[in-house]
C-alpha cells in the first residue's frame, strides 16, 4: 500500500522542482551567461539540485539535503535582487522558492508531546 506525502512534504518537492527550472529557464532562456560557458554554468547552478534525487526514495532525506543546499541559492538571489535590476524578478522569485523549501522543512519537524 502506497502513502501519500504529507502537504510539507509535497510543498517541499514542488519548490525543488520549481527551483531547478527557475535554474534552466533563468541561464538556459531568458539571461544565457556572457562570461561562461553555458554547460559550466548549468552544472554550478542546476547539478547541485539535481544531487538529492539519489536520496529521493526517502522524500524527508531528499528535502533536507536540498533545504542544506538551498541556503546557496538564498544567498545567489539576495545577491542579484541587490546588484542586477534587469533580473531581480527573478531572483526574488528565486529567494521565495527557498523561503517556502526551508519553511517546508521546519514545518514537518514533529515535536515530542510531554508526558
Amino acid at each position: 500500500m502506497r502513502r501519500t506525502l504529507p502537504k510539507e512534504q509535497r510543498a517541499g518537492l514542488f519548490a525543488w522542482a520549481a527551483l531547478t527550472a527557475l535554474q534552466l529557464a533563468w541561464y538556459a532562456w531568458l539571461f544565457p551567461p556572457q562570461q561562461m560557458p553555458l554547460w559550466l554554468v548549468l552544472v554550478i547552478t542546476v547539478v547541485p539540485l539535481l544531487l538529492p534525487l539519489l536520496a529521493i526514495r526517502d522524500a524527508r532525506r531528499a528535502l533536507l539535503w536540498v533545504g542544506i543546499l538551498s541556503l546557496f541559492y538564498f544567498c545567489h538571489g539576495i545577491a542579484e535582487a541587490w546588484s542586477s535590476p534587469t533580473e531581480r524578478w527573478l531572483a526574488l522569485i528565486e529567494v521565495a522558492l527557498t523561503l517556502l523549501l526551508i519553511g517546508t522543512l521546519g514545518a514537518g519537524v514533529r515535536r515530542k508531546s510531554r508526558s
